[in-house]
């Protein structure tokens, strides 16, 4: 179960919404839906989670890019919305023929060459999880909110109702449960 709102910023304070995620395909859609929330083009956060299993936050500036951070990307990427914004943060293109047959290498071989056994492999995240999965723990930009009141080392440490506790940084915890 999703619980997803979108917060935007205005000169009184913050407005909130329920926000319902089945059009959103991709960050572009979740940032154009966030852009039409939007008041005067000023900030829009979002606010995702899942059971408490994990949180994303992804923060709208104008028509800037978006600015996305995952409390724990390997248990997010389970999920529909949290593996859209995981591929994303890792630079992984939805297009990507990946079960298409005419991407395999069924003989190991590329070219019909044999593979050497010395090829330096370009994936950080297999060099460091040991698979191209994703991390263990937080991904993202974890400075996102810190001009909001939410430090980087805040962010990283929360856990639980995490999106309470941002919102009362935020100032806007009435505004966020009133569309819970």
């Amino acid at each position: 179960m999703y619980f997803a709102a979108l917060l935007a910023r205005t000169e009184d304070g913050w407005e909130a919404s329920d926000t319902e995620l089945d059009d959103v395909e991709t960050l572009t859609d979740l940032a154009d839906l966030a852009r039409e929330a939007a008041v005067d083009d000023d900030t829009v956060v979002a606010f995702i989670e899942q059971e408490d299993a994990w949180f994303g936050v992804v923060r709208v500036d104008g028509e800037d890019d978006p600015r996305v951070f995952l409390s724990n990307a390997a248990i997010a990427a389970r999920s529909s919305y949290g593996a859209m914004l995981t591929d994303e943060l890792l630079g992984r293109d939805e297009d990507d023929a990946t079960d298409d047959l005419d991407s395999l290498d069924l003989d190991g071989t590329e070219d019909g060459e044999p593979e050497s056994d010395n090829n330096v492999d370009d994936d950080p995240l297999e060099a460091v999880n040991g698979s191209d999965g994703p991390p263990h723990g937080p991904l993202g930009d974890a400075a996102l909110l810190a001009d909001l009141g939410v430090s980087e080392k805040e962010l990283l440490a929360l856990d639980g109702d995490a999106l309470s506790t941002i919102a009362d940084s935020l100032g806007c915890t009435e505004v966020l449960e009133a569309v819970r």
